[in-house]
């Protein structure tokens, strides 16, 4: 379990302004190496969004040095493991070793990064794979649903816009481009380097220092986009906004609410909107499963989320349930929603969430994986020693505080409603 008293993990700053973050686990013979870049789908330019998406593909088709597939052998015949992940926030690349095919193998990914050949022919194949990603979400009704909520949410903030981009817009974009955007942004000062394991701090900094280094002359970025810009300055939602779709093949019917909260300049407030969330809905225990689900069998299940983002984080509540019902639901949860803003939370059910929360996030922080990726999710967004705040926080929350983010944040009369039902 990670020590909350401070971060037990090591931060520095190479000389070409790489931030590198490392803890060694002494029993452990894997080192865990996650790379998180801030490139993610909020910095897509406006004329090429899915750029930050595609360019994760385009990463692993090889440099001049290193062919196609040359890293994936490398690292799978010495027991290794791979993955990549693309967010509105950011990018990250993870690979996972024995200590001691780290060295052999860190370059590999560290080349990969740094100098992507993005050929033309790999460009148009891998195309077809991130079109067939597209057909594949679009196909999904829960995708379809969330993203119809995102874009009421956020209208005028890349937040809104699809982390994949479109058919049309994926057809538009030019390996030059996507040169143009790695060289803008996969830069040492947008980049963390995160290594947990049997790896002591001097090894563990010696080779990243020793891999990552050459980085490609920095290309000047395209015009800032507007979207992203006027990012703290987004309105918030003025009035309840209200999108219907019918789908076809559709068994159950969803109702999908969402309100904007804060991001990590007011990281206690989000911690507490976290809260709320489990208070809500989260558990057999929680109120609306307790009285939608158990009791009066209005829905089938009945989930509420909280998501930290860095500008502006996202607080849903979604129902399954027959259409019929789908008003009458709604009214129900704005209804508990407003007894949160009128009446305190009773001691026992304060205890409940915060003892909830802390053994979530003490079972979250177990393995050299989980770390990895809560440093360097935490330095991305923010900075990594805010990673072990979150306990504490929980724990200082009183009722009165809940009272006051529930009116401050999940207002009854401004929020975003998504309804999906059936074409019959």
């Amino acid at each position: 379990m990670l020590d909350i008293s401070k971060l037990p993990a090591d931060v520095c700053q190479l000389d070409n302004g790489l931030t590198v973050i490392h803890q060694e686990i002494p029993a452990t013979p894997v080192a865990v190496v996650d790379v998180w870049v801030r490139a993610g789908a909020a910095v897509d330019p406006l004329e090429a969004p899915g750029m930050a998406h595609f360019l994760e593909h385009m990463i692993f088709k090889g440099t001049a040095r290193v062919g196609p597939g040359m890293f994936d052998r490398a690292l799978e015949s010495r027991g290794g493991v791979s993955n990549a992940v693309t967010s509105h926030d950011f990018a990250h690349y993870l690979m996972i070793a024995a200590v001691e095919h780290l060295e052999e193998t860190l370059p590999y990914l560290a080349e990969l990064l740094l100098h992507p050949a993005i050929p033309d022919g790999e460009f148009v194949r891998e195309r077809e794979v991130v079109m067939e990603e597209i057909r594949q979400s679009e196909n999904d009704p829960d995708w379809l649903g969330f993203q119809a909520l995102m874009e009421t949410v956020y209208p005028q903030h890349p937040y809104g816009r699809p982390v994949l981009g479109t058919q049309v817009q994926l057809m538009q974009l030019t390996p030059a481009q996507m040169h143009r955007f790695h060289q803008c942004h996969y830069q040492p000062e947008n980049m963390t380097v995160v290594v947990v394991g049997g790896i002591s701090q001097d090894k563990a900094k010696e080779l990243v220092s020793r891999s990552f280094q050459g980085f490609r002359p920095r290309s000047q970025c395209p015009i800032a986009d507007r979207l992203y810009r006027l990012a703290s300055s987004t309105p918030a939602i003025a009035e309840i906004e209200r999108r219907s779709l019918s789908l076809p093949r559709l068994e159950q019917a969803r109702l999908m609410m969402a309100w904007a909260g804060p991001g990590v300049e007011k990281l206690s407030n989000a911690h507490g909107l976290d809260l709320l969330s489990v208070l809500l809905a989260a558990g057999r225990s929680s109120r609306l499963v307790r009285q939608l689900r158990e009791e009066s069998e209005l829905v089938q299940g009945i989930l509420s989320d909280f998501s930290l983002q860095r500008d502006s984080s996202l607080f849903t509540i979604t129902a399954w349930l027959e259409p019929q019902y789908i008003e009458y639901v709604e009214k129900l949860i704005c209804e508990g929603v407003e007894e949160l803003q009128n009446t305190p939370v009773s001691e026992w059910e304060l205890s409940r969430c915060k003892r909830q929360l802390s053994n979530d996030y003490a079972f979250s922080t177990e393995t050299p994986g989980q770390l990895a990726g809560l440093y360097g999710y935490y330095n991305t967004i923010a900075s990594a020693e805010q990673s072990v705040t979150y306990p504490a926080s929980i724990q200082a929350l009183q009722a009165e505080d809940l009272q006051r983010l529930a009116r401050e944040y999940l207002s009854v009369d401004r929020y975003a409603v998504t309804t999906l039902r059936p074409l019959w």
